[in-house]
C-alpha cells in the first residue's frame, strides 16, 4: 500500500507561542471562546487533516500574569466540535493517574458515538505535582508506578469498550427486542490498582475502539507506547534522532506481538510561513519580540531544561552541564533528550538553537515549498508517518499551513485531496481491533 502523510494539529489556547494571545486579530480571551475552536476546526477540516489533539494539564500553570496558561476541558471542547465538524478526528487528552477508569472510558466512548467514530484518546500519566493536590492526593506516584497504572488502565478501558459485541444491539422495535444480553459482557477486572465490575453501559464504537494516542518519550513512555499506542506524538529535532526513535519503537511494538506497520509516528512541527525564508524568520522573530523580559527565550530555555538560574552565552554552544537530565526534573524527559542530543550533535550556538525550537518542538521557518521539502524529506528518510502540526499562533499559522503547504503536498502525491473515510481510524489507515470477547481475526480498516 502506498504511504501517505498524516497530520494531527495540537490545539492549545491561542497558539503554542506564549505571546500568541497578543495577536491584534484575536480577543484576549479567545481560549475560552467556542467560536475560536470552531474556526480552528473548520480550517483543519478544509485541509483534510486527520485529527485535532487537545492538550491538558489539570492544574493552573504559572505565568498567568503575562499569558493565558490555561485550557478548557478537552473532552467538553471535543464534544462541542462534534456538532460543527463532519470528518476530522477529535482527540482529547486525559490522565490515567487522576481519572476513574469507568467514567473516562464512558466519556471517550460517548464522544466517539457523538462523532460517529472520530474520537481518540491521548493517554497521559501527568507529571505536575500540583495536579495531584487538585484531586485530593498529596503527591503523584513515581514515574514507574504511573506507567504501571497506565498500562492496567488502558487494558481495563479496552475491556470496557468491548463490553458490547458489535451485533449485541438488535433494535427490533416491532418485536420489542432491544439487545441480546448474552452479547453484553461483564468486565470483572481485578488488578494491581483497579477493580471494576462492568459492563460499560455504552455500545461498541463505530470504529471498533477509539484511537489510542500517546505522547511520553521517557524510557517508560516508550515502552508503554510500544505496548499500547496507535499514534505516537513525539519531539524530534533531526533526522538521525527521528529515524532511531521510529525504528526502535516499531521494533519494540513487534516484540510485543503487534504489527509495527499499524503504528503512526507524528513528531511535533512548528511551521512558520513567509513568501521568502527571510520573511518567515521575521514572522517568528516578531512573536519572540513580544515576550516580556522574564519570559525571554534564553530564560525560557534555561527554565525548560530545568536549570532556571543558569547563565547561558548566546554565542556559545549549550553548556555541557545543561545537557544532563536534572535528577529532580518534573517535566517530559523525551523533550529534554531530543533537544539536548540535537544541541550536542550540531554544536549550534544557543542563539541559533532558539530559532530552531519552540516549547520542545522543531521550528521550520520558510516558504511553502521549503516547509513541504522538510516534511517530505523526513517522511521518506526517517520512517515517520507525518507530523503533529503545532501552530505558533492560532488560527493564522494553521490557515497558512492549510492554504499554502497542503496544496504543495497534494501536488506531490503525498497527501489526500479529500477524506476517503468517515472515522479517525480510517483516516489513519489503522485496522479495526476485534472485540476481545469474540475470537476472530483483526478486522480491516472500517470506513
Amino acid at each position: 500500500m502506498t504511504r501517505h502523510l498524516h497530520f494531527f494539529v495540537n490545539v492549545g489556547s491561542s497558539g503554542y507561542h506564549p505571546a500568541a494571545w497578543r495577536e491584534p486579530d484575536l480577543p484576549a480571551d479567545a481560549f475560552i471562546r467556542l467560536e475560536h475552536y470552531q474556526r480552528v476546526a473548520a480550517i483543519a477540516e478544509r485541509g483534510t487533516l486527520d485529527g485535532l489533539l487537545f492538550p491538558d494539564i489539570p492544574v493552573q500553570q504559572p505565568g498567568i500574569a503575562h499569558a493565558p496558561a490555561a485550557t478548557l476541558d478537552p473532552v467538553l471542547i471535543a464534544s462541542a466540535l462534534a456538532v460543527t465538524t463532519e470528518h476530522i478526528g477529535l482527540v482529547p487528552t486525559a490522565t490515567t493517574t487522576l481519572n476513574l477508569p469507568y467514567n473516562l472510558a464512558r466519556r471517550i466512548l460517548s464522544l466517539d458515538h457523538a462523532t460517529r467514530g472520530r474520537a481518540g484518546w491521548n493517554v497521559v500519566t501527568t507529571f505536575e505535582p500540583g495536579a495531584a493536590r487538585n484531586f485530593g492526593l498529596d503527591t503523584l506516584p513515581e514515574r514507574d508506578e504511573r506507567y504501571r497504572r497506565a498500562a492496567e488502565y488502558v487494558e481495563l478501558t479496552e475491556k470496557l469498550w468491548d463490553s458490547w459485541e458489535d451485533d449485541a444491539l438488535i433494535g427490533d422495535q416491532a418485536a420489542g427486542l432491544f439487545a441480546d444480553p448474552d452479547k453484553v459482557h461483564a468486565t470483572d477486572h481485578r488488578g494491581e490498582f483497579y477493580a471494576v465490575a462492568g459492563p460499560l453501559n455504552v455500545t461498541r464504537s463505530p470504529q471498533g475502539r477509539p484511537v489510542l494516542v500517546q505522547a511520553g518519550a521517557s524510557p517508560q513512555g516508550r515502552a508503554f507506547a510500544a505496548a499500547a499506542a496507535e499514534v505516537v506524538y513525539t519531539s524530534q529535532f533531526d533526522t538521525a534522532g527521528a529515524r532511531e526513535f521510529t525504528t526502535e519503537l516499531r521494533a519494540a511494538a513487534a516484540a510485543n506481538g503487534r504489527d509495527p506497520a499499524a503504528l503512526r509516528v507524528l513528531p511535533g512541527l512548528v511551521p512558520v510561513l513567509g513568501a521568502t525564508e527571510a520573511q518567515a524568520r521575521a514572522e517568528f522573530d516578531r512573536l519572540q519580540s513580544r515576550l516580556r523580559p522574564e519570559n525571554a527565550p534564553v530564560r525560557a530555555l534555561a527554565r525548560w531544561l530545568g536549570y532556571p538560574d543558569a547563565e547561558i552565552d548566546l554565542d556559545a554552544p549549550l553548556p555541557e552541564q545543561l545537557t544532563t537530565l536534572p535528577p529532580d526534573r518534573v517535566g517530559p524527559q523525551g523533550f529534554f533528550r531530543s533537544l539536548t542530543e540535537h544541541a550536542k550533535a550540531t554544536g549550534h550556538p544557543v542563539r541559533r538553537l532558539l530559532t530552531e525550537f519552540l516549547g520542545g518542538h522543531r521550528v521550520v521557518a520558510g516558504t511553502p515549498e521549503q516547509v513541504a521539502d522538510h516534511i517530505e524529506h523526513w517522511f521518506r528518510e526517517t520512517g515517520v508517518d507525518g507530523f503533529t502540526i503545532i501552530p505558533a499562533a492560532l488560527p493564522a499559522h494553521l490557515e497558512d499551513f492549510v492554504d499554502q503547504v497542503v496544496p504543495v503536498l497534494r501536488r506531490r502525491g503525498l497527501f489526500r485531496h479529500e477524506y476517503e473515510h468517515t472515522t479517525l481510524r480510517g483516516h489513519l489507515d489503522l485496522p479495526v481491533p476485534a472485540n476481545s470477547h469474540v475470537r476472530e481475526p483483526v478486522s480491516p480498516i472500517r470506513k
